[in-house]
């Protein structure tokens, strides 16, 4: 028992799900509270003091991301010139702030924190590790298991130190050319890390086969299926949820509900679909509080997840109304709002 007030816990974050007596989860773990969060407690009868809560911490995922993304970038200089990945270096300076970045995600903290605001290149390597790292936690792996993977979704994209950065920050698209040019980054990738002593063979077929789909449509071998690592499989979720959701040189932003939505009818080419899904409706989870937009102009606040239909939430509109998305095809969400 905490016995403190909402007033009191506001920025608090509880470290475990709160969940109402059906087991629908209302606030994730580790999401920072506000008056939203307890006024839907209150509606399901929740009583948030048999809850144990953290306060806010001081850091915030944009912070911690962007530092990350500056060592990264000493990294793959390093690379570049010894021809080896520093694994020590890696393990010591980068997974612990991948980590620190995972422990207390929200959906703003995620998307704010990971958005490419300076040098995607960079930023995109630590957003797909900490992404990766999040589907690892939710997956329940192992300590060890997850640290290979935070360490290779990491490096997935390290071979692109051999691709020329016309080609790489072109503002425009792809020649076919140009487009099988930077295709050999999962070649190179896997050559750099095989080539590099103490480091998993795990890690260069996550370099090797990210780009690789489940139908067979990626590359740069086509394969499919069981074929393809598991670890590449989440990866390849990771990768594609980031760089959709990211501004580059040559594209805006997609809004996240468009990216999920595509996700989840095989917009981007066929991923895992047991991966794919846990991402979803864990993302959808970190959702719930949000405020967004509707196609009709409205606002209003996710309050829970349809489980049989992910991506359209039950929203409560301004005034007190409810719109069940999931029940109502003629709106959508057309951003979140915050």
């Amino acid at each position: 028992m905490n016995g403190l007030t909402p007033e009191q816990l506001a920025g608090y974050s509880c470290k475990r799900d709160i969940i109402n007596r059906n087991g629908l989860v209302l606030v994730p773990a580790n999401t920072p509270l506000a008056a939203g969060h307890f006024h839907l407690l209150i509606n399901h009868g929740v009583d948030w003091n048999t809850y144990e809560f953290e306060p806010p911490r001081v850091q915030t995922n944009e912070t911690l991301v962007t530092k990350a993304s500056e060592t990264i970038r000493g990294m793959f200089q390093l690379i570049r010139d010894e021809k080896r990945i520093p694994l020590e270096e890696i393990n010591q300076s980068i997974l612990p702030t991948i980590y620190q970045a995972t422990d207390f995600p929200n959906l703003f903290s995620v998307l704010s924190g990971l958005q490419a605001k300076d040098d995607y290149t960079y930023r995109h390597n630590i957003g797909v590790g900490v992404i990766s790292t999040l589907i690892g936690k939710w997956l329940q792996l192992n300590a060890d298991d997850l640290s290979l993977l935070s360490t290779a979704a990491t490096l997935h994209d390290v071979g692109k130190i051999h691709i020329t950065d016309d080609i790489l920050n072109k503002p425009g698209k792809y020649t076919e050319q140009e487009y099988e040019i930077m295709k050999k980054h999962t070649i190179f990738g896997y050559e750099i890390i095989m080539n590099s002593p103490n480091v998993s063979p795990r890690m260069a077929l996550v370099a090797l086969q990210h780009h690789e789909r489940e139908d067979g449509s990626g590359y740069p071998y086509g394969i499919k299926g069981d074929q393809i690592d598991y670890y590449s499989k989440i990866v390849a979720v990771a990768d594609i949820f980031h760089a959709m959701t990211s501004k580059r040189v040559y594209k805006d932003a997609m809004p996240f509900y468009l990216v999920v939505r595509q996700m989840q009818g095989g917009g981007f080419g066929e991923l895992d679909p047991a991966i794919c899904s846990l991402f979803i409706r864990r993302m959808m989870e970190l959702a719930i509080g949000n405020d967004v937009m509707l196609t009709d102009g409205r606002q209003g606040t996710i309050k829970a997840v349809n489980p049989f239909d992910l991506v359209n939430p039950l929203i409560e509109m301004d005034g007190g109304s409810y719109v069940d998305l999931s029940q109502n095809t003629d709106v959508n969400i057309v951003a979140l709002v915050g």
